[in-house]
């Protein structure tokens, strides 16, 4: 390879970094943009992956660079379909149970849900929870850790460790991208080994997750793998919900609110 071919390659390679950074893009696209073969694309990503630049997903990759938004960005979005898949939820805890919630909006829609249920002990590393939880009748244990500005949680070893000495008796886990079989898209390695425990530690797990966050990831490097038979709560799609009961979900639709019905109360802030 010449010079010339190896600075040609170079900005190529620079410019598919650039390129994925906007968002998931195929490899059939990446050859069209570059007037190149699959093969050869194929061959850049590897070299990309491997050098730590990207992530490799099935038909294409997803840029490392991808941005979190924050909790206050997320929390008005989807907001019908938030609060229809907590009220499911909410249907699935009993009296009695020691419930952990994950940090997360569909999550803190979910412990709006619960204030009045004073039968109950709430198990969280989310911020957001705990604050709208702090004057209900719920009894609440937070688990400690590291802050994690940009979704309002706690994590770490610190919070795995009281995790583990834990056995709730169901969990909710939130999200920012879901696959049916490589599960929980997150940002963070530590967000990514907390969510795993989370699973792990409860006796049954359900992942609480609007339509727009089926069927991928975020866009970020890192994985919670879900054991087999976790539960999905979603008003996505028949399609959509099909791809996860074919991958071993225990999936519940959520049916939002009748027209005439009002949703969307405003979670507690004082």
């Amino acid at each position: 390879m010449t010079s010339g071919e190896r600075s040609a390659t170079r900005r190529r390679r620079e410019r598919m970094v650039e390129l994925l950074g906007a968002g998931d893009i195929s490899v059939h696209d990446l050859a069209a943009e570059f007037d190149v073969s699959l093969s050869t694309v194929r061959r850049d990503l590897a070299t990309l992956a491997a050098l730590g630049r990207i992530t490799r997903t099935y038909g294409g990759a997803v840029d490392h660079r991808a941005v979190e938004r924050s909790w206050r960005d997320k929390e008005h979005e989807q907001r019908g379909e938030k609060d229809a898949i907590a009220r499911a939820a909410a249907g699935l805890v009993r009296s009695g149970d020691v419930v952990l919630l994950d940090a997360g909006t569909t999550v803190a829609r979910l412990a709006h849900e619960l204030r009045d249920r004073a039968d109950l002990t709430v198990v969280t590393n989310g911020l957001s929870t705990l604050v709208e939880l702090a004057d209900a009748e719920v009894e609440v244990v937070v688990l400690g850790g590291r802050l994690r500005r940009p979704n309002e949680s706690l994590l770490g070893t610190r919070t795995e460790q009281a995790l583990r000495r834990l056995t709730p008796d169901i969990a909710f886990l939130g999200v920012d991208g879901l696959d049916p079989r490589r599960g929980i898209n997150c940002p963070d390695p530590e967000q990514a080994a907390l969510k795993e425990t989370m699973a792990e530690c409860a006796r049954a797990s359900w992942v609480l997750a609007d339509h727009s966050k089926l069927g991928g990831g975020g866009g970020f490097p890192y994985w919670a793998a879900m054991p087999a038979g976790t539960g999905l709560i979603s008003g996505g799609g028949e399609r959509e919900l099909a791809a996860f009961t074919d991958a071993g979900w225990a999936v519940q639709p959520a049916a939002e609110a009748p027209e005439g019905v009002v949703e969307g109360a405003p979670l507690h802030t004082s």
